[in-house]
């Protein structure tokens, strides 16, 4: 059964991988393209130079070889000539060395401009990535993004280099090979280039499949990354332990991982009938020359070492020609994979800074809401059907989730936002940081629309705390001075004692030196959201943002969060999520949001007097928490 439906598998593969044979010789590369890479080449065009000379000089050093040697056999061993034999030797010898000099002397240019382009398109891709708003790191598959960094860069990095390398000195090799073998003998030439189509259609052939599959082999890759990316983080592998799926996991990482396997089976096969048949049609032509040009040296009508020199050249003839031969597979396959980088440079960053940004007033933080309504983005503003692995983008209207929203939260009050759940609380708090920006309204800033300030003082002015803070996989140390990277010891000492882990920072054998393993996860959750009110505190910030900071959390741990946000939060002006009734009880206002508006506002004693969703919230969910 197994093998039954392997065959069908490998059926189906084969009709893709020939769908994707003319889809990629077919695909029309985009107007504008080809100028825009070559905009990257002029960062390495002296090197570009050099190398290109030194691919020319490697060519004519390479084609010279069988004339000396030619000379050798005809002049020096027929005549006896020993000085003229030691001589043609030397030469031969020298010659060697230069080819294996400007070979060596090739690959090293190559690599530096090959790498340094890696390093370019991957820093100002990363660079464009960083830019891109939450909402696109909530829509997009991060192996589709990794595969666009690893895979893509590396293709489209061989457009430089091997592809480069290929047409220029495989042109002046083929060009100089072909004059000199007619003018030895055009006979035995012309004999040779008849043969030569019967390599080349099956090799353009194979060729071109091979271009396919390395397509679709980093296409397989790219899915086999995404399904380990997602599996290996703490919280993927969590998923499937709590669920007892490990055999179904283990038999679908063996789907992808399988189809990897056949391609790459596919790949070295193509790869070896390749070889194979361009060495047999080298031989059946070496047979030829041999045999032919032995009965012309018998009737005198070529010289033996002739005969030598051509048979020589035939073996440099047929591999540049098949290069040359599939150029266009290889060309399509490098253009294909700049357009693929290109698309994700060319995705515009919905949330960027104004051209005439202005520095938020560094003074205790006022913050206004005014009218404010917002709608989440959709799918293709955001993001690429290509980083989400579908075959095209989610056409949901888009649905409106706040509606008028207006308050005030005074420098050095808080405000608790309260609700039923889906109400919109958390979508408020996203917009203080920027993290979206509104669809109407404004939100402002110690006077500043948050969309006109600099990107610099918003992050300086505005603190986030949320239920389920990340902590890099990197120590306690790393994690911490991530918010402010020349933060002392002394100034880490007092962040860590104000949130209430200090003593347990101590304690530990490597201290700041401990690592908190991927996503904090060797940390209980309490200590894990101390960690982050600390680097919160390393910060500074005027304004902080809660959002159920402690939901999570053992009462235990919820207390001691509770203790160092208290801390916090008492010379800052703060907003709050609130599932606590000590948080609302300290809060200057209250809001109770539903359904996207605020239908309420005021003190506790006032909210609980006048009735309505508090009174409701309340006693369903606050008065148990009475002591």
């Amino acid at each position: 059964m197994s093998m039954h439906g392997g065959g069908m598998g490998a059926g189906r593969m084969g009709m893709r991988s020939m769908q994707k044979d003319r889809v990629l010789l077919e695909h029309r590369i985009k107007k504008g393209t080809l100028p825009r890479i070559l905009t990257f080449a002029r960062a390495y065009r002296s090197m570009l130079i050099v190398f290109l000379v030194a691919v020319v000089l490697g060519a004519i050093a390479s084609s010279v070889s069988p004339l000396v040697l030619r000379a050798l056999i005809d002049q020096g061993i027929k005549h006896r000539r020993e000085g003229l034999i030691i001589t043609l030797a030397l030469i031969t010898a020298v010659l060697a060395i230069i080819d294996a000099v400007l070979s060596l002397f090739e690959r090293r240019i190559s690599a530096v401009i090959g790498e340094s382009l890696i390093y370019d398109l991957r820093a100002k891709v990363y660079a464009h990535i960083q830019e891109m708003p939450i909402a696109f790191f909530s829509r997009t598959q991060t192996g589709a993004l990794i595969s666009r960094l690893n895979n893509d860069v590396i293709g489209a990095q061989q457009a430089f280099t091997d592809l480069f390398s290929n047409v220029v000195g495989n042109v002046i090799l083929v060009a100089i090979v072909l004059g000199t073998m007619f003018y030895l003998s055009w006979q035995i030439t012309l004999v040779a280039l008849i043969l030569l189509p019967v390599f080349l259609i099956p090799a353009r052939r194979v060729g071109r499949r091979l271009g396919t599959l390395f397509q679709r082999g980093m296409e397989l890759n790219a899915e086999m990354n995404m399904v380990m990316t997602e599996r290996f983080n703490v919280s993927g592998a969590m998923v499937v332990k709590l669920f007892g799926r490990p055999a179904q996991e283990l038999s679908y990482f063996e789907g992808r991982a399988g189809q990897v396997r056949d391609i790459g089976i596919r790949q070295a096969t193509y790869q070896r009938f390749f070889f194979i048949a361009l060495s047999l049609t080298a031989s059946l032509a070496t047979a030829f020359a041999y045999g032919f040009g032995g009965i012309q040296v018998l009737h005198g009508a070529l010289a033996v070492g002739t005969v030598v020199a051509l048979t020589a050249y035939l073996t440099r003839l047929y591999g540049p020609l098949t290069q040359l031969s599939n150029l266009n597979i290889d060309y399509m396959s490098a253009m294909v994979s700049f357009e693929r980088l290109f698309e994700v440079l060319d995705l515009e960053p919905m949330i960027k800074q104004s051209p005439d940004a202005v520095v938020i007033p560094d003074q205790p933080a006022s913050l206004v809401f005014r009218g404010v309504e917002f709608a989440y983005p959709g799918a293709d503003e955001v993001s690429l059907a290509s980083l989400e692995a579908v075959a095209r983008l989610d056409d949901t209207p888009r649905n409106q989730v706040l509606f008028g929203i207006d308050f005030e939260v005074a420098p050095g009050t808080m405000t608790a936002l309260v609700g039923p759940s889906g109400a919109g609380k958390t979508t408020i708090s996203l917009l203080v940081s920027r993290l979206y920006d509104v669809t109407a309204g404004s939100v402002l800033i110690n006077g500043v629309d948050v969309r006109d300030a600099t990107t610099a003082s918003l992050n300086q002015m505005v603190g986030v705390v949320t239920q389920d803070s990340h902590l890099f996989h990197d120590t306690l140390r790393a994690n911490l001075v991530f918010a402010r990277p020349e933060a002392s010891d002394d100034e880490i000492e007092a962040a860590l004692r104000s949130a209430q882990i200090w003593n347990l920072v101590e304690s530990l054998p490597l201290g700041l030196a401990t690592v908190v393993g991927e996503r904090g996860y060797r940390l209980s959750g309490g200590e894990k959201q101390r960690v982050a009110l600390a680097r919160l505190l390393l910060k500074s910030p005027r304004l902080i943002v809660l959002d159920e900071a402690t939901a999570h959390l053992d009462a235990e741990s919820e207390a001691a969060v509770q203790r160092a946000l208290d801390e916090t939060m008492s010379s800052r002006t703060s907003l709050v999520i609130a599932h606590r009734l000590s948080t609302i009880r300290n809060a200057d206002q209250i809001l109770v949001v539903e359904e996207g508006r605020i239908v309420q506002r005021g003190t506790h004693e006032d909210l609980l007097s006048s009735g309505g969703l508090y009174s409701d919230l309340y006693f369903t969910q606050f008065a148990t928490q009475e002591r």
